[in-house]
């Protein structure tokens, strides 16, 4: 069955934020639609990142709101965006080095436990119980990825796309509705880069996740993309359908470097 975009869950207006004299946005709007993957792209320093840490809380832009799922969110910390649905991976990767693949995706979990600590190390009951269901979950996650073979492998030992695709795993577990992607292929090789691909629209496609996606791959953006937002030294510059923004002159002159 075709995925279906449905309404907006996520709304930004007039999002403005600056550390000291410095401006990182601004008065920034878009929206996010359920089931959309919806890119934000521009050159480097364009604010990216920043709308992203908005968005799930770490920073608090000084003008503007954010709604999400139709609730005005003031103060909203990075905790609470996570018990609301709100999962992200980071543009530098951000996993226990040394604990193995299952572990590092188990630690995604830790929103859904219920049992106290002393519960889980008692592990007996309810507490049993509860981590047999979220190793379920776990596997699942690590079969969707195909990383089977290096469940029991320490992160730090594995090449770096497949530490990406672990970190996607650990947002996955929390099974959230909205998934921030903060450059997910960067550094990546061409085979890499497809298979995350063919990943995040089958996250999409499967689970029905909505996506925000960061990403400089412009080929890639184009393909997976329903909608783009570009963003350049703060300000938006176009919004639309990856056709229109793709041939948009503002858009082309801020990554050939002729508007400034």
């Amino acid at each position: 069955m075709a995925r279906e975009i449905g309404d907006v869950v996520l709304k930004m207006e007039g999002i403005s934020l600056s550390f000291g004299g410095v401006k990182a946005l601004t008065n920034i709007s878009f929206d996010v639609r359920e089931h959309e993957i919806r890119s934000i792209i521009g050159p480097n320093g364009a604010g990216k990142s920043s709308m992203l840490n908005v968005i799930n809380g770490v920073y608090h832009p000084q003008e503007g709101q954010v709604t999400f799922r139709g609730e005005v969110r003031r103060d909203m910390e990075p905790h609470k965006a996570a018990k609301q649905g709100i999962a992200r991976t980071f543009q530098n990767i951000a996993l226990f080095k040394g604990m193995s693949v299952l572990d590092n995706i188990m630690t995604g979990r830790n929103l859904k436990m219920t049992c106290n600590l002393f519960q889980h190390a008692l592990h007996w009951g309810a507490a049993r119980k509860e981590e047999i269901e979220h190793r379920r979950k776990v596997e699942e996650v690590i079969d969707f990825l195909e990383i089977q073979s290096i469940r029991k492998t320490p992160v730090g030992r594995l090449p770096y796309g497949l530490q990406k695709r672990v970190e996607l795993g650990r947002a996955l577990a929390a099974e959230p509705s909205l998934l921030l992607l903060d450059e997910p292929m960067a550094g990546m090789n061409v085979e890499e880069k497809q298979d995350m691909c063919r990943f995040i629209l089958d996250v999409n496609d499967q689970f029905g996740t909505t996506i925000v996606l960061i990403e400089h791959d412009m080929g890639v953006v184009m393909d997976i993309s329903d909608r783009v937002v570009v963003l350049d030294y703060g300000k938006k510059i176009g919004d639309g359908e990856p056709d229109e923004v793709k041939n948009n002159p503002d858009v082309i002159s801020a990554y050939l470097g002729t508007s400034h």
